[in-house]
């Protein structure tokens, strides 16, 4: 999406929508350094002070970071999943008590609501998500094993609950990508939890999927606790 310029009217506010939309839109990607405030200029046709009110406001809101003395880069692609990484940071317990919160009332909803729809997507999500983890292939496990937690949480069909969810994925697939262990002899399953929401068992449901997030909780308290990184 090219930079379009700017009208004298609310100079600051029609830059900063601008590039939240770039943001939000992967024209920006996530990760990724933005063009320089001199680029911004020249682009927008506005001064410097807009541009940096806009920047500061859109790094205020967690969507951009700016690094001292090399530039301003992507941090999130919506103002709810900027203020998780603020609220969280490095700390993987915080993100996973969130994701408890939300997956286990998911789980139990999903069990009462499922379609067969719903069923067969997961299913093969869930395929793919453990060949990848036989395979210790990494990438192909945080991108599948996101998915399917995805996926479940919009077989609860509740709206809400799915845009919770979704303005959170980029912490999910952090945690994913931070306690995935190739190393480990024993992998999380989730084919427990797959089984109880395909027979309609909310209350089974709800503890598997409180379960395995326990567990990561529980070893993050016998363990140095790793940084938070997007998957690669």
């Amino acid at each position: 999406m090219p930079l379009v310029t700017t009208q004298r009217t609310g100079l600051v506010e029609q830059v900063i929508a601008q590039m939240r939309t770039l943001v939000s839109s992967g024209e920006w990607p996530l990760g990724e350094r933005i063009p320089t405030e001199s680029e911004l200029v020249t682009a927008l046709g506005v001064g410097r002070n807009t541009v940096r009110e806009a920047v500061r406001a859109l790094a205020h809101a967690g969507l951009l970071e700016v690094r001292q003395g090399d530039g301003t880069f992507v941090r999130a692609t919506n103002e709810l999943s900027g203020a998780v990484r603020r609220l969280c940071g490095s700390e993987l317990r915080r993100i996973l008590e969130v994701r408890r919160a939300l997956e286990v009332e998911s789980a139990r909803l999903a069990a009462a609501a499922r379609t067969d729809e719903d069923v067969a997507e997961l299913e093969t999500l869930l395929a793919a998500r453990d060949d990848a983890v036989d395979r210790l292939d990494r990438e192909v496990v945080v991108h599948e094993d996101t998915r399917f937690h995805l996926r479940l949480v919009a077989a609860s069909h509740n709206p809400l609950l799915i845009g919770l969810y979704e303005g959170i994925s980029e912490a999910v697939q952090s945690s994913v990508a931070t306690t995935f262990d190739p190393a480990s002899v024993t992998q999380v399953s989730h084919t427990e939890l797959l089984n109880a929401v395909r027979s309609g068992d909310a209350d089974r449901a709800a503890a598997e999927a409180g379960g395995f997030l326990d567990e990561l909780l529980d070893a993050i308290d016998v363990q140095p606790e790793k940084p938070t990184s997007p998957a690669e």
